[in-house]
């Protein structure tokens, strides 16, 4: 399995419709990957140094490389794509239509008019997403037992809400306990009702 190509980029290809097509050089051969419009307009110029996060998919003629500018956003495709009636591209258009911080957070709280605003992706598709993907997302939570935070004024249902959506964008669950706990301890901090204030503020946090 490839988990990840550093090399040069060598071409951007958008001529076929619907599929964004990058090729990276890397010790002489070039590797082909789908990726989504969204990256290909934050690539770095042609011939700079660039790494690319990989997943590989054996389609029935031929096996397909993804690429991803995070492994974070890697491993959310490789969670949508085993959500029943979501295939690669559709993962792909979701990825590409919200950023990563906003796709994560409406699954976590079943945002379904968020999900929708990606094509292809109706109310009930957008249900089963949120539906499959929270229940994984809660059991990942529970395995890494994160503690609760008394002192931070947080409903539980918000706190596992936020903790969801920060393990999900590659934070480990080290890095969310101290932003929480940071953010708990912060007079300035009004906003404790609310989830999304929670999740900028820890991502500003841990992104210092």
């Amino acid at each position: 399995m490839i988990s990840y190509l550093k090399g040069s980029i060598a071409s951007v290809d958008v001529s076929t419709p619907n599929r964004t097509m990058l090729t990276v050089e890397v010790n002489g051969i070039g590797y082909e990957l789908q990726i989504t419009p969204r990256l290909a307009r934050r690539l770095p110029p042609f011939g700079e140094s660039f790494q690319v996060f990989c997943d590989l998919q054996q389609r029935e003629d031929r096996p397909v490389l993804y690429g991803f500018g995070s492994a974070a956003e890697r491993d959310l495709f490789r969670q949508l794509i085993r959500a029943s009636g979501v295939g690669s591209q559709l993962a792909l258009a979701l990825l590409d239509t919200l950023e990563l911080s906003d796709l994560v957070q409406a699954i976590v709280t079943g945002n379904h008019r968020i999900l929708s605003q990606t094509p292809g992706v109706g109310k009930k598709t957008a249900e089963r997403i949120s539906l499959e993907l929270r229940s994984k997302l809660s059991q990942w939570r529970q395995r890494v037992q994160l503690e609760t935070i008394p002192e931070a004024g947080l409903t539980a249902e918000i706190q596992e809400d936020v903790e969801m959506t920060l393990l999900a964008l590659g934070f480990s669950p080290e890095e969310v306990m101290n932003a929480m706990k940071a953010l708990a301890k912060d007079e300035t901090f009004s906003d404790r009702n609310d989830a999304d204030a929670w999740i900028k503020r820890s991502i500003a946090l841990l992104s210092d």
